[in-house]
């Protein structure tokens, strides 16, 4: 197999393992390799790492400016489901994958390459949803995970091997713990954070301030919905991407989205994950804000039920599968009408949703009121129990009949 590949498309942060990535590959295979990065709005200098790649070895860089289609084909989607993962995780590294996956496969057919690889280690998640993009996109392509066949057995050794070939990367002994960052969410593992029990270091957010030093002072946002999309902030119209970049400003500078977690992954191994995303946070509150008085109770319910399931296939992997494009289709038909918009306290790395209102409401204040009404009569209540009481009186009766 060696042999018979002659040009590889490389998944390119910049970071440890893919830098140290481009050197292997070209001296274990002998052949090109081009490289691409993303630009998912990590906020890093983009030039310069291309700069950084092609000095590495890389024969050709791809930089592709991919934000806007990020948030608008793949987040607002993601939220529109209100995924999230094990009751915390809204799932910033996961929805980022298929993206990648999808533009790196792009790539590989204009390049004529024989193969696409990834910086993903062998235990964790993203080698699975690399994988099963690069699959479902193009079935006939080979892929090679260099964490999965190299000799270096941890990130130490990863370092060690960079400073043999200077190669400039960012990782060090003092902080060797992996960093994931684009315009959703950062993630940080491994090193220091696999200790369960110790907590992050003071440092080590970016993106969100400490929730004791946020203002004093709570701030009121308002955020208008259409068809379960954000549209609006404060009255004011804004892009997917401009709206999504402000409330991360807003909710970093109040303390909003740290999350700390042990999670399970795919490959059936526990970790530890620290996560911030903080716009993300503030939308998904909204979001279901504004449902709480469009959506019909029993479609919410439904929907509700498949949130697990829809976040798993996201998590897992599964983005170009045809169970996540059925689920989709049903998730998006029932927010036709979630129009509205909800008013939000940002305080101290809380978020609350403080009002809501929607032309589309099903909320009816003269029915939902404790005072007198004459749409709803309080009688008809008594039938309504007695008869979804009936299979409960008849299993006590059984059950004294026995005894």
């Amino acid at each position: 197999m060696i042999n018979m590949i002659k040009k590889i498309v490389l998944a390119y942060s910049g970071g440890l393992d893919t830098s140290i990535a481009i050197r292997w590959l070209i001296e274990t295979y002998d052949c090109e390799v081009i490289a691409f990065c993303a630009d998912l709005g990590q906020g890093e200098d983009m030039d310069s790492i291309k700069q950084k790649a092609l000095k590495t070895g890389a024969s050709k860089v791809y930089v592709e400016d991919m934000q806007e289609e990020f948030v608008s084909d793949y987040i607002f989607p993601m939220l529109r489901a209100n995924a999230v993962y094990e009751g915390s995780y809204l799932l910033g590294t996961s929805i980022a994958r298929p993206l990648i996956a999808k533009k790196q496969i792009d790539i590989a057919v204009k390049e004529g390459a024989d193969a696409v690889a990834h910086g993903a280690t062998g235990k964790g998640n993203d080698q699975v949803r690399f994988e099963l993009s690069y699959y479902a996109l193009r079935p006939d392509i080979k892929v090679i995970a260099p964490w999965r066949l190299w000799p270096f057995r941890s990130r130490q050794s990863l370092i060690e091997y960079a400073d043999r070939y200077g190669i400039a990367v960012t990782a060090t002994r003092e902080k060797p713990y992996s960093i994931d960052r684009n315009l959703f969410h950062i993630s940080y593992e491994g090193g220091i954070l696999e200790d369960p029990w110790t907590e992050p270091p003071h440092d080590m957010h970016t993106m969100i301030v400490p929730p004791e030093n946020a203002p004093d002072k709570p701030l009121f946002i308002e955020i208008s919905y259409e068809a379960g999309n954000p549209v609006a902030l404060d009255g004011k119209a804004m892009t997917p991407l401009s709206l999504l970049k402000r409330l991360n400003q807003l909710a970093g500078e109040n303390g909003i989205g740290r999350v700390d977690l042990v999670e399970n992954r795919y490959v059936g191994i526990k970790s530890r994950g620290v996560y911030e995303t903080p716009g993300g946070t503030i939308l998904h509150i909204a979001h279901r804000a504004v449902e709480s008085i469009t959506l019909d109770r029993e479609v919410m319910h439904l929907r509700d039920s498949l949130i697990p399931r829809y976040a798993e296939i996201i998590y897992y992997g599964y983005w170009f599968s045809p169970e996540r494009e059925a689920l989709q289709g049903l998730i998006d038909s029932t927010q036709r009408d979630v129009t509205g918009t909800a008013r939000l306290k940002l305080y101290k790395g809380n978020c609350m949703a403080v009002g809501r209102k929607s032309p589309r409401s099903l909320y009816i204040p003269k029915l939902a009121t404790f005072e007198e009404d004459e749409l709803y009569d309080q009688k008809d209540a008594e039938g309504f129990i007695k008869l979804n009481a009936l299979r409960l009186k008849l299993k006590r009766l059984l059950k004294d009949g026995q005894s």
